[in-house]
């Protein structure tokens, strides 16, 4: 309708009756969850991993567990001499971190918590799910491609693209990114100065991060959805040939 037919109280009663009708189509409980801008994703995969964590601790059943989860590239070479093929690692890596000091865990879900609490209700809850674990699986691939063998724990990887994505996606709603850009700075030089640093898992995630990120960014519009979700299965399934298919390759 033409700008200016509908006077700003006229509107806004309107809008209030839209809400009123659409609490009423839903249980009171039901509907005021499903309306709020909770960062739920981001709450869930904070209570997993700290219980992953705990349950790590466990005399006996802990170091089983973390052997479970783990990431390392010959557990997703099949055919290789030694290898076998548990491809859950690319992603449960996530819920394994350094013991028994907490310093690993506690800087990781903090800096889930800082940024899940912006990014979470601006892209949606399964977008957000979406970009923290393509970016997991980005980190992996990247220490498959380069660090061969090397066995790698944490959540870093999600968490850097949590990050790079949100310079793609606060540049491109016009937020101020460079309090972001300057962290992100920081964190990579930290990433290949520090000692017992994965720096192949930061970068891997930070490039999908930054991926994602532009894909979401491109693909706002409802018209784009199904391109937006076509894009992210392709991400997903290249990653999967990158991190299973390539490195037995170059290292047979």
């Amino acid at each position: 309708m033409p700008v200016g037919v509908v006077c700003p109280e006229c509107l806004a009663e309107q809008q209030k009756g839209q809400r009123a009708d659409n609490v009423r189509r839903l249980p009171g409980r039901i509907s005021r969850k499903l309306r709020s801008d909770r960062p739920i994703v981001t709450y869930a995969i904070l209570i997993v991993t700290v219980a992953a964590y705990l349950i790590g601790l466990i005399p006996g059943i802990g170091p089983v567990v973390r052997g479970l989860l783990l990431f390392n590239s010959a557990y997703v070479y099949p055919g290789l001499p030694g290898g076998s093929f548990e491809p859950w690692r690319i992603l449960t890596v996530t819920l394994v971190h350094a013991t028994p000091l907490p310093f690993h865990v506690a800087l990781n879900m903090l800096a889930l918590w800082a940024l899940g609490r912006s990014l979470e209700p601006l892209l949606g809850r399964w977008r957000f799910l979406a970009l923290y674990l393509l970016s997991a699986a980005g980190g992996s691939a990247l220490v498959a491609l380069i660090a061969p063998g090397t066995t790698v724990v944490g959540a870093s990887g999600a968490v850097w693209g949590l990050l790079t994505a949100m310079l793609i996606i606060g540049r491109n709603i016009g937020v101020n990114v460079l309090p972001i850009a300057i962290l992100l700075g920081i964190n990579l030089v930290f990433s290949f100065v520090g000692t017992g640093i994965s720096w192949q898992a930061h970068v891997g995630g930070g490039l999908v991060g930054l991926l994602v990120g532009w894909i979401f960014a491109r693909t706002r519009p409802v018209k784009r959805q199904p391109l937006q979700v076509s894009l992210l299965v392709g991400v997903a399934v290249l990653l999967l040939v990158v991190t299973v298919g390539v490195p037995p390759l170059l290292y047979r």
